[in-house]
């Protein structure tokens, strides 16, 4: 038999952890209502291009002849205001109906020529001669000290606190690392 100020104590045993609980039930409502709004394969486009037409069955007009995202060609739609706004399907279609007057929709058409993506153009660079030479460049300079001074001499964090200490215990590292470079290019024979 327990002692009166325990007899209650099995109702806690049983429960999860409560941040827990509620990051997995937030999770699923979030699920719930992006799985409940409408996406962008539920737009149907007119084969000429001129408009599409929503799950509402309303029309969304062309925004535009020439558009770029992204360095992919798009054409966007956006919907008319006397349709979208009275619409009985606002919450499924739009992300913030109070905020949101009308819904926009872009199809894309594929990579538009001569707009490359930042990656694409910088592994051009990097790949060309003078892109070659840098990079060999730079291995020759700084990153390999600090690279040795890591890795090699374990110097992850420092150990001392306050400024001048600090800056003590990195030139000391400094020397050490000068040090050893003179030894292994014959200096101190």
């Amino acid at each position: 038999m327990c002692a009166p100020g325990y007899a209650g104590q099995a109702r806690y045993k049983t429960k999860t952890d409560p941040l827990w609980d509620k990051s997995v039930r937030e999770k699923d409502a979030r699920a719930a209502q992006k799985a409940k709004r409408y996406a962008h394969t539920d737009f149907t486009q007119a084969d000429d291009a001129s408009h599409c037409v929503c799950p509402a069955g309303k029309w969304l007009y062309r925004n535009g002849a020439v558009c770029t995202i992204n360095g992919y060609a798009a054409t966007k739609y956006a919907g008319a205001a006397r349709d979208c706004v009275p619409c009985q399907q606002r919450t499924r279609c739009l992300r913030m109906p109070d905020r949101t007057k009308v819904r926009q929709v872009a199809f894309f058409r594929g990579k538009r020529d001569g707009n490359e993506s930042h990656t694409e153009r910088m592994k051009r660079r990097i790949d060309s001669s003078e892109g070659r030479r840098v990079i060999a460049a730079r291995f020759a300079t700084v990153e390999p000290v600090f690279g040795n001074l890591r890795h090699n001499k374990r110097l992850a964090r420092f150990t001392l606190r306050g400024r001048q200490k600090v800056d003590g215990q990195w030139k000391l590292y400094c020397l050490v690392h000068n040090i050893e470079k003179l030894r292994h290019h014959g200096y101190a024979n």
